[in-house]
């Protein structure tokens, strides 16, 4: 049995990792989180106590940091501010969490030899054009365009050099767009979910024709494990399902799904520096740790999630009204 201490664990892919490892292992998780308005205590609700501990602290604070790392036998860090709309109002957060989080953590990891994982994005690449048929790799030059992507980057590059400069055994993974339970009605898919479940018409940017790479966080928590079981120390594994969509399409399904006219969608005022298109090839992590998501249909797992919004309003409601007053107050 290992002793897993998951950062940001009460957080979208971070919940949804927890929920994976007591489902699938037999490890025990201590998680770590700030519980700021992006995390949810209820997101571990029904977990079993003698496995699953929350603690509330930041990741920048060593002091709460350092015994945590000491007890475990592997970190793994999805804690992160990681809304592009967010860092465009106000970067200091994402320097705080995303980078001096990052170092607080890794010389935690550095003093107790601790095997370190860390979950990062694809928007560390920048975009790609509309008709280009490439893909990110692992060896795609860095290329960030907004607060947030910048400083994951940054906190991606940290953990290079600890592990070339100080030994830390760590591994990188970089992920498309991730869409399931417990993920915040500020983001894309569940906003326009509980759009349509409280009969309010979705809202795209610009003509969404934005391009977004999907996979259900089943899937990623799978990878992540999978990385942690088989990954080699020091590299960098891309998660993706081949999930490739436009933001209008998407928003089309959901209209589908839920029995609307696929066309009862407003166009709103578009986000600066909005990247264009996001693809992954995961190629080295299924060939070389034989790595496989199980969602490959992007329509079933998005009616998967729509069924969970349904069911769990009382998840999301209290959020709801404020994020919706928020993007009125910007015209979207």
């Amino acid at each position: 049995m290992s002793r897993l201490l998951v950062t940001g664990g009460a957080g979208f892919i971070g919940s949804n990792f927890v929920h994976h490892v007591i489902a699938h292992t037999d490890h025990t998780v201590t998680v770590l989180d700030k519980l700021t308005y992006a995390g949810n205590e209820a997101s571990l609700a029904g977990l079993p106590e003698d496995r699953v501990r929350l603690v509330v602290g930041d990741i920048a604070d060593a002091a709460v940091v350092d015994p945590l790392v000491a007890e475990a036998d592997a970190v793994v860090h999805y804690a992160a501010e990681s809304h592009n709309d967010n860092s465009l109002h106000d970067p200091r957060p994402f320097l705080d969490t995303n980078i001096i989080g990052t170092y607080t953590l890794l010389e935690a990891a550095r003093r107790h030899d601790v095997r370190f994982h860390h979950i990062s994005t694809d928007e560390v690449y920048g975009d790609l054009e509309l008709d280009d048929p490439a893909r990110f790799t692992e060896s795609t030059p860095y290329n960030p365009s907004s607060p947030y992507s910048s400083t994951k980057a940054g906190s991606d590059l940290l953990v290079r050099a600890w592990v070339r400069s100080f030994g830390v055994r760590a591994t990188i993974s970089n992920c498309s767009n991730n869409y399931g339970p417990y993920q915040h009605v500020e983001k894309f898919i569940p906003r326009q979910i509980t759009n349509v479940l409280r009969g309010i018409r979705p809202k795209l940017y610009g003509t969404g024709e934005n391009v977004r790479d999907w996979i259900h966080a089943d899937d990623h928590s799978s990878a992540v494990l999978t990385i942690l079981d088989k990954g080699v120390i020091g590299e960098t594994y891309l998660i993706g399902a081949d999930g490739e969509k436009d933001n209008k399409s998407v928003v089309e399904v959901i209209l589908e799904i839920t029995g609307q006219p696929v066309d009862a969608y407003d166009l709103v005022t578009d986000r600066p520096g909005h990247d264009l298109r996001y693809a992954i090839d995961s190629t080295k992590l299924r060939t070389e740790l034989g790595w496989t998501p199980t969602y490959g249909d992007f329509e079933s797992g998005l009616a998967a999630t729509i069924d969970w919004y349904r069911d769990n309003e009382a998840w999301w409601a209290s959020a709801k009204d404020g994020v919706e007053a928020f993007y009125a107050s910007k015209g979207q």
